[in-house]
């Protein structure tokens, strides 16, 4: 959806405390008497609950009796962001900014949306207008970069992740960015010097798999299979469910010729992401080096079927649950 009158149309990961409206419950009679609570306070209470359908409901209720309220549109917005209905979120953010231009907090939501829909170009607009308005927001930053780096802007990301850096040091996310932009900019010891920092952060009881995956996949480039297969493991212990990690480790096994290691990391993968024809077609690979040409043929015939159907011949990273690539 469009934007008119310079209103944005609008995506990312906020807390509701950067998008609270401020309300109040007003006592109209004596005695203490207490007219019903605000709808806006009972939206943001079915929030905080997790009932967002029932928010959603209500505010579109609201809504129908009091068009004027922009409050309630930026909050409708942000129910159906967090619904992951970014063509509607949009659509009542740019209602609201019929009335008043979004806040900062609010234009995240608008960025946010447009990320979803895979506009980048306008979630870089509105991004860099938070962090105008916002210069010392890290978080803002962080989401300006992971955008700059959907659109190959890499040197452009790398200024964002510093500038991130530098206003939260040891942000985990920022640097394992970081060192993804490096290395998409060839500088090798500068992404692998990023990837072992955002793990050293972490400390003894490490939260966060992306580090250990991104150093380990690298490090599989680089030959270094030892220490790819350490760090791979190490993502595979945090994040078990994550196919990504089984489809790199069978790439190291089966460069250390290990092929039923190979096989059994494939194996998995497929299990978690059934749909993704090229897993399919390593692991008919994998068979056929093993002789098993029956269950090689089936393989390859599930990735043909596959890539008939338009799937995804790329494995899902759920490490990166908003941007659809860094994390």
């Amino acid at each position: 959806m469009r934007a008119r009158s310079g209103v944005p149309r609008i995506r990312a990961h906020f807390t509701l405390g950067r998008c609270v409206l401020a309300v109040s419950v007003l006592c109209a009679c004596a005695g203490n008497c207490q007219q019903p609570a605000d709808p806006l306070a009972s939206a943001h209470a079915l929030i905080s609950g997790g009932k967002l359908a029932e928010a959603e409901g209500a505010l579109h209720d609201y809504g129908k009796t009091h068009p004027e309220s922009s409050d309630a549109q930026f909050l409708l917005g942000y129910v159906l962001f967090r619904e992951q209905k970014a063509a509607e979120s949009l659509a009542a953010y740019t209602a609201g900014a019929q009335v008043r231009r979004p806040n900062a907090g609010e234009l995240k939501i608008v960025a946010s949306d447009y990320v979803l829909l895979g506009d980048f170009g306008d979630a870089d607009k509105w991004f860099t207008e938070v962090t105008v308005e916002m210069p010392g927001d890290a978080d803002a930053w962080y989401l300006l970069g992971r955008t700059k780096y959907n659109e190959n802007a890499f040197t452009d990301a790398v200024v964002s992740f510093e500038r991130a850096l530098k206003l939260q040091p040891k942000y985990v996310e920022a640097e394992n960015n970081l060192g993804l932009s490096w290395q998409e900019l060839n500088s090798t010891g500068k992404a692998i010097a990023a990837f072992h920092a955002a793990i050293d952060w972490q400390g003894d009881a490490p939260t966060d798999p992306q580090p250990f995956l991104n150093l380990g996949t690298l490090l599989v480039d680089q030959g270094d299979l030892e220490q790819a297969a350490l760090n791979l493991v190490r993502a595979a212990a945090l994040s078990p469910r994550n196919p990504k990690v089984h489809e790199e480790l069978s790439r190291v096994y089966e460069l250390q010729k290990n092929l039923p290691k190979a096989q059994d990391e494939l194996e998995q993968a497929i299990a978690l992401a059934p749909n993704t024809s090229g897993l399919h077609f390593k692991l008919g690979q994998i068979y056929r080096r093993e002789g098993l040409r029956e269950r090689a043929e089936k393989e390859f015939e599930i990735c043909e079927k596959l890539n008939s159907t338009h799937s995804s011949g790329n494995t899902p990273n759920p490490f990166n649950p908003d941007l659809s690539t860094p994390h």
